[in-house]
């Protein structure tokens, strides 16, 4: 089994995330294929996204819902959006632009 990962860079929001993929996770195909994805924030380094603190996330998903979204840059840009509308990831944002003396 030679596994196939395709890798990409994005800017979102001032934070440069490297996306793998893996179409065709542990060799599945058909309509059933499971797909993987890889999300990592590589500057700033361990970045919180809104669907992680830790700037890492692996998800599974089914490999037509990724292509149907466009491709996997298509759908993590669309998941970091909606995750980002949250009022979680709001909150978070206007506090780290809030200077504090203390």
């Amino acid at each position: 089994m030679t596994r196939s990962f395709e890798t990409n860079l994005v800017v979102w929001r001032g934070i440069t995330i490297e996306i793998r993929y893996e179409e065709r996770w542990l060799d599945s195909d058909g309509p059933y294929s499971t797909a993987h994805l890889e999300l990592r924030a590589l500057e700033p380094e361990r970045a919180p996204l809104p669907m992680t603190e830790t700037g890492y996330r692996s998800h599974f998903a089914p490999a037509s819902v990724i292509a149907e979204a466009g491709g996997p840059v298509a759908f993590v840009k669309e998941w970091l959006d909606q995750s980002a509308a949250s009022k979680a990831w709001k909150d978070k944002e206007a506090a780290a632009r809030q200077m504090t003396l203390f």
